[in-house]
């Protein structure tokens, strides 16, 4: 059986479990067989084979827990019997929405991908900002794993709107509190 093939096979299972929970165990699953058949992931999140998107979200969906970062840097769906390496742009996926669950001190933040994996912000999901060469932040989260998401802009100004400002080596920072933790979201003079 091809890969193509017993990724469909596993596919397959969405249609006739669609509201099943769960993701499969692929950290128990360490096959040698490596395999390239062009899958990509854009840096809009698009899902792409030879480079065209691909149309069904349940496949995205059901892919995307099959999605590995391995120890060598690259991305991989995981299936008992082989891997398919993925060509990721830079991170597999995005946060594109983000609500609080509770205010206040005991205020939690809980985030969304654009493959429906659902976050609450905290020491197992941490939000992190890179200062790209233009000066524009770039946030991210981790998702799962060794697996992140960039936080759309329209999301990170949201959670810029729930951050306080504390002064950090005689600057004024952004800080962001959710789950009994804090994230960084920035400084300036």
């Amino acid at each position: 059986m091809s890969t193509t093939d017993s990724l469909m096979q596993l596919a397959s299972r969405i249609d006739i479990n669609p509201g099943e929970k769960g993701s499969p165990p692929i950290h128990n699953w360490h096959p040698q067989r490596v395999l390239d058949i062009d899958l990509k992931i854009d840096h809009q999140g698009q899902w792409l084979h030879k480079g065209a998107p691909f149309l069904r979200t349940s496949l995205v969906r059901l892919f995307s827990t099959l999605l590995r970062k391995e120890p060598d840097g690259c991305y991989y769906l995981i299936t008992p019997a082989e891997k398919v390496r993925v060509q990721v742009a830079e991170v597999p996926f995005l946060i594109i929405a983000a609500a609080v669950e509770e205010q206040g001190t005991n205020q939690q933040i809980r985030l969304e991908t654009n493959v429906s994996d659902q976050l609450l912000l905290d020491a197992d999901h941490p939000l992190w900002v890179e200062t790209l060469a233009d000066g524009e932040p770039r946030p991210y989260v981790r998702v799962r794993d060794q697996l992140d998401a960039r936080i759309l802009p329209q999301v990170f100004y949201q959670l810029v709107d729930l951050a306080e400002s504390v002064q950090v080596n005689q600057q004024t920072c952004l800080q962001l509190r959710s789950a009994g933790h804090t994230f960084l979201l920035g400084c300036f003079d």
